[in-house]
């Protein structure tokens, strides 16, 4: 395991990647079979343990979120949410999540809005959910790290601005590959304290633990060939911290949990070096080396599920059998009513102050603006002169510092909404 994240750091040392931590854990026993706290010489700080070291834990939280309003039947694998800008307002002002990429699907299934790991459905889950919830239900899975009350994280807890551990993170995974069942690991086999506890809905850890098992649907952010893919059953989560800090790889089959973090002891941002760029080559290679002649099977369906067939209102998704909670299955999964809106810009709202990410060169930074309703064929207006080629709801633009004003217009060159913004 050692010389599997080494090899990895030296791959992208080029990147400003020096430290590493992988663990693996048993699932049936918790026994811990490998414990790489960092890369040794390699390190830039050697005496860290890697593995017991607090950080940002980014999309890697995303599957307990969803478990949760999936436990609650707030929501089903095939629920319908809306994958497009949103801002909150909080008490210290606009919160405004944005996707890996600023790119944006649309309406999304929840199978398909977790097992791509997009962000504003994990921010509107948790809306529906509640932070102090969801946090709560974090501290109860084993996330002993939170010391902060829940109001501290906001709804940025939906995209992992918590920091844990990556031991907390692993054995957070292995009690889902137990079906929702929490124990304490053991780095000598026989010394756990404590019993098991059931701290997870069975019925919707298995659900989850399909979608993150999903290729097709992860496809959709990732590929169908990529780092997450195995020729065994896994189920699997990468995450990325705030700007480009930690990456994560975690995932389990059958018979083991593992979890590897990617980053730099010193908190200095990584270039260009994601979850599935950085820490899941060697989560995959480990994952090969442990079934190399064991093979893995997908858990067995429990008794408070079922499989039903969905359709999608408009075909925005494939038609497909989908999992439910006994009880929580509709006739037929439709996709948000499309309403009759009036043409607007939707993101920037007015007065919003965009700040530019300091870490990522100037020349490569764009804003997504948005306009509604879907389908709609809008002039692109910035400080009244036209940005954009193409007639549609959406607009990259490369950012300029100022005050601006934006408009669309339509093909008759009537403004039909128009809101200020600055760039600092």
């Amino acid at each position: 395991m050692y010389d599997i994240l080494n090899r990895r750091l030296g791959d992208i040392k080029i990147r400003n990647v020096h430290d590493g931590a992988v663990i693996v854990v048993e699932n049936a026993t918790g026994n811990i079979l490998a414990y790489v706290g960092n890369s040794g010489r390699s390190s830039s700080a050697h005496h860290v343990d890697g593995i017991r070291a607090v950080r940002q834990a980014g999309s890697t939280l995303k599957p307990f979120l969803y478990e949760l309003a999936i436990e609650r039947r707030l929501l089903t694998a095939a629920s319908i949410i809306e994958d497009a800008p949103l801002q909150i307002a909080t008490p210290t002002g606009l919160y405004i999540p944005e996707n890996y990429g600023n790119d944006y699907l649309g309406p999304v299934s929840v199978r398909t809005a977790l097992s791509s790991s997009l962000n504003t459905p994990a921010v509107r889950s948790l809306l529906l959910v509640g932070v102090e919830p969801f946090v709560e239900r974090l501290k109860r899975i084993g996330f002993e790290s939170i010391r902060q009350e829940p109001d501290y994280y906001g709804f940025s807890a939906a995209l992992g601005s918590i920091d844990i551990s990556l031991y907390e993170l692993v054995n957070a995974y292995r009690t889902m590959a137990n079906g929702g069942v929490w124990s304490e690991p053991q780095m000598i086999p026989g010394t756990r304290k404590g019993k098991p506890k059931a701290v997870m809905s069975r019925d919707a850890v298995y659900i989850i633990s399909g979608i993150l098992a999903d290729r097709e649907s992860r496809s959709a952010t990732f590929g169908l060939e990529n780092y997450l893919s195995t020729r065994f059953w896994t189920a699997v989560k990468t995450g990325t911290s705030k700007d480009m800090r930690d990456n994560w790889c975690i995932g389990y089959s059958e018979k083991y949990t593992v979890g590897v973090w990617v980053g730099n002891f010193s908190g200095e941002s990584m270039w260009n070096v994601s979850g599935i760029s950085g820490a899941a080559p060697v989560w995959l290679e480990i994952m090969n080396i442990l079934h190399a002649t064991v093979g893995s099977r997908a858990p067995k369906p429990p008794s408070g599920v079922l499989a039903k067939g969905v359709q999608f209102k408009n075909a925005i998704e494939p038609e497909r059998q989908e999992w439910f909670i006994k009880g929580s299955e509709p006739e037929i999964a439709l996709a948000l009513n499309t309403r009759h809106e009036k043409p607007s810009i939707i993101y920037p709202a007015g007065g919003t102050i965009i700040t530019l990410d300091p870490d990522i060169p100037e020349e490569n930074q764009r804003i997504s603006f948005k306009a509604q309703p879907e389908g709609g064929k809008f002039v692109w207006l910035l400080n009244n002169t036209s940005i954009s080629m193409e007639m549609n709801t959406s607009c990259l633009w490369k950012p300029e510092r100022g005050d601006h004003i934006l408009s669309i217009s339509d093909q008759d060159h009537r403004v039909l909404d128009s809101v200020t913004f600055i760039v600092r």
